[in-house]
């Protein structure tokens, strides 16, 4: 399942690329942007509720399907562009096993833990 699940954020990220390829950027736009939705984290600076919810706004599928479509529809090529960008990292983060965090913690995703847990937070789950 998990093979099958990695495969399919593979199709959305091969998705996200050929949407982005029909937009008036240049490619390397999408290169040096590809990262940012990694801004998020900024919100573990303040607390972990802080930093699930950012994080998880910046990595949301369906607002970025949104946030594209706005920019479709109303023509705003910058809103498209940042749809592309969102879906297309997120899609991305899943395949490396990067999900949506729980306000527990960083290393707490909707498709399980990652990276290094802490003992008491281990005892905890």
């Amino acid at each position: 399942m998990k093979t099958t699940l990695k495969l399919e954020e593979l199709v959305m990220l091969l998705l996200g690329i050929y949407v982005f390829g029909f937009l008036y950027y240049e490619w390397w736009w999408f290169l040096v942007l590809f990262l940012t939705p990694d801004l998020g984290m900024i919100g573990y600076a303040i607390n972990s509720r802080a930093g699930a919810f950012l994080y998880n706004l910046f990595h949301h599928k369906g607002l970025a399907i949104m946030i594209y479509l706005v920019g479709f529809f109303f023509l705003i090529p910058v809103l498209q562009l940042i749809g592309v960008i969102i879906f297309s990292h997120s899609s991305f983060d899943r395949m490396l096993g990067h999900g949506l965090k729980y306000e527990k913690g960083f290393h707490y995703t909707h498709l399980g833990s990652i990276g290094k847990v802490k003992k008491e937070d281990a005892q905890l789950s």
